[in-house]
């Protein structure tokens, strides 16, 4: 193949990038201490998500775990859910999100509720 060839190909049908998704901002933000019993979750990722094969979870304090249902995308780099009757103490948000590149990344946001 030429290098013309290459270069008008490439023009025509460019490399997509493969990257994660990163998470760019969150509410409740690590660490941060919220006021209860409700709570709105948002994530932004620097790339566009499928909130539909993306899932929250929810481990509260005595470590029991329960999902968090994705809500309607704002945009497509936000994931959003809702979770209500928190009480005193220590939680995590564990997340996983798929990109639309086919990329899952996972991370966890502890936080507390007053």
């Amino acid at each position: 193949m030429t290098l013309s060839l290459r270069f008008a190909l490439f023009l025509v049908f460019p490399l997509a990038v493969n990257a994660h998704a990163i998470l760019l901002s969150s509410t409740p933000t690590p660490k941060q201490a919220v006021k209860g019993p409700d709570l709105d979750i948002q994530l932004n990722f620097n790339s566009r998500i499928d909130a539909k094969r993306s899932q929250l979870t929810l481990i509260t304090p005595d470590r029991t775990q329960s999902s968090v249902a994705v809500g309607r995308q704002p945009s497509p780099q936000i994931v959003k859910g809702k979770v209500s009757g928190l009480k005193h103490g220590s939680y995590v948000l564990r997340w996983q999100v798929l990109a639309n590149d086919g990329h899952i990344t996972r991370g966890e946001i502890p936080f507390n509720v007053e």
